[in-house]
């Protein structure tokens, strides 16, 4: 028995004489939700592809659970959202949940799901009168039939609002609560940010990160912004500071994670000079440009 819901060992996939995924291995615990980064071309898509068992691989494994890709076992126990979810037009949603329970043995709340997901008021509305939105929320309520094991969501936010996006990241960590292993791919790096628990990135079918943001941020080293306003005299501040003036007031320094707190302290002798202080941590866009440059291995 493995304590990993989702295990890919040294996956290599070639097309043509292209390598598109090189000895990726990455781990996915029960609970854990992973944001999966990477441009247009990284290889996020075929590394899903590849999980789902739609396309062969060329060296390496991928077992959900102890269950092969493709096999009866791992499609029981895999939920996969696309970014363009497709549905027949003709059925209503209430039909088209009803259809997916019963191809898969399970036994369903079908309205409830859809409250869930917030479609109680379209749920016998034909999909066909759906937005784009709504049939990604038709799309997640059939993720969360029968309790996948595995989640795959692929850009899960594409067509939707703020507030939807809210509710869906609700529902995700609902499925985490569960035990699912989550594993999101996504262009949205201020959503995934506070929202999952760890980070894989990808930079032409390479993995070049996979920690907890927290440890991706210390081992790339990027600088903290402080931001210093000055009760009066912002040029005596910034000549003691050796930082820049910004916004006529402030005055704007950027130091090591270890030379934070000598920063602090040299800031804390000014006294009354110092009206506030904004410190700003690097964030998940920063280290993002940071890990996906070329020079980075």
């Amino acid at each position: 028995m493995t304590d990993k819901a989702l295990t890919i060992e040294t996956l290599c996939k070639d097309r043509g004489p292209i390598r598109v995924l090189s000895d990726i291995t990455l781990h996915v615990a029960p609970g854990e939700r992973v944001a999966l980064l990477g441009h247009n071309g990284a290889g996020k898509s075929t590394l899903i592809k590849s999980i789902l068992g739609l396309i062969p691989t060329d060296g390496g494994t991928i077992r959900i659970g102890a269950a092969a890709p493709g096999s009866a076992q791992a499609r029981r126990d895999t939920a996969y959202l696309p970014e363009a979810v497709s549905f027949h037009p003709a059925l209503t949603g209430r039909e088209q949940l009803t259809l997916f329970a019963r191809l898969s043995g399970e036994r369903a709340d079908v309205p409830g799901l859809l409250e869930r997901v917030g479609l109680a008021d379209a749920l016998d509305r034909r999909i066909g009168t759906y937005s784009k939105g709504m049939r990604q929320r038709l799309g997640l309520a059939q993720v969360l039939l029968g309790k996948p094991r595995v989640a795959l969501l692929d850009e899960p936010t594409s067509g939707l609002d703020p507030i939807s996006r809210q509710d869906l990241y609700a529902i995700i960590d609902e499925l985490a609560g569960q035990g699912a292993a989550v594993l999101i791919a996504s262009h949205a790096l201020t959503e995934v940010e506070a929202r999952t628990d760890r980070i894989a990135i990808l930079r032409k079918g390479v993995k070049v990160a996979d920690d907890t943001l927290a440890n991706l941020s210390a081992l790339a080293g990027l600088p903290i912004r402080l931001r210093v306003r000055a009760r009066e005299n912002a040029d005596a501040l910034a000549a003691r500071l050796g930082g820049n003036r910004v916004n006529g007031a402030s005055v704007e320094l950027l130091c090591s994670p270890a030379d934070k707190m000598e920063a602090l302290r040299r800031i804390a002798a000014m006294g009354e000079a110092v009206a506030d202080l904004e410190m700003t941590p690097p964030k998940l866009e920063d280290l993002y440009r940071h890990y996906a440059r070329e020079t980075v291995q």
